[in-house]
């Protein structure tokens, strides 16, 4: 496998440079992710742009939580497993959620668990839910919108993910306490 290595604010091409600044004073330091990212300016742009923007949406942070680690485990993204659950436990996210998440077992949440569900319908169909999917995710109270934000997450979860299986991203040290692997079916 191609070996991507991370870089530093001194060593990454000129056009990441500023992203990487940025990442550093938003999180206290350069999540390995980022810095490999950076081997790519556009890509690492595209990301954390992805990112803001869905940050935007009308989902809260637990749901929007649901809506990343359902595709972080379908994807098989360990990195992203272990980052997005340290994240989770900092903005309260329910630890029964994240058990849940990290296990691909069904949310207690009525409403999340349409989420989830749907999120991985959408994942598992390539983005051709029926109408009855639809219709299940608009009954518990979503709207139209948050279809087409499930679809932003997932996305965002491609870039990351996929990155990730490509150069074999190292956990930070930050998310090494919530590492994980997918359980063998």
């Amino acid at each position: 496998m191609t070996d991507y290595g991370q870089y530093t604010i001194e060593t990454a091409p000129d056009g990441a440079k500023p992203l990487l600044e940025n990442a550093q004073k938003n999180f206290g330091f350069i999540p390995n992710l980022l810095a490999t990212m950076a081997e790519a300016p556009a890509m690492l742009e595209a990301y954390m742009t992805l990112a803001g923007i869905f940050g935007k949406s009308e989902l809260d942070a637990t749901e929007e939580q649901v809506v990343l680690m359902t595709n972080n485990y379908l994807n098989g993204c360990g990195y992203c497993m272990a980052a997005h659950t340290t994240i989770s436990q900092g903005a309260g996210v329910p630890q029964d959620v994240l058990d849940s998440l990290r296990d691909n077992t069904p949310l207690a949440n009525a409403k999340l668990e349409a989420l989830r569900t749907f999120t991985k319908v959408v994942w598992e169909t390539r983005g051709h839910p029926s109408q009855a999917d639809i219709d299940a995710l608009l009954a518990v109270g979503y709207t139209k919108g948050t279809v087409l934000e499930v679809i932003v997450g997932t996305s965002l979860k491609v870039l990351s993910n996929y990155t990730n299986h490509v150069a074999n991203t190292p956990i930070d040290a930050a998310f090494q306490t919530n590492s994980w692997a997918i359980a063998a079916e």
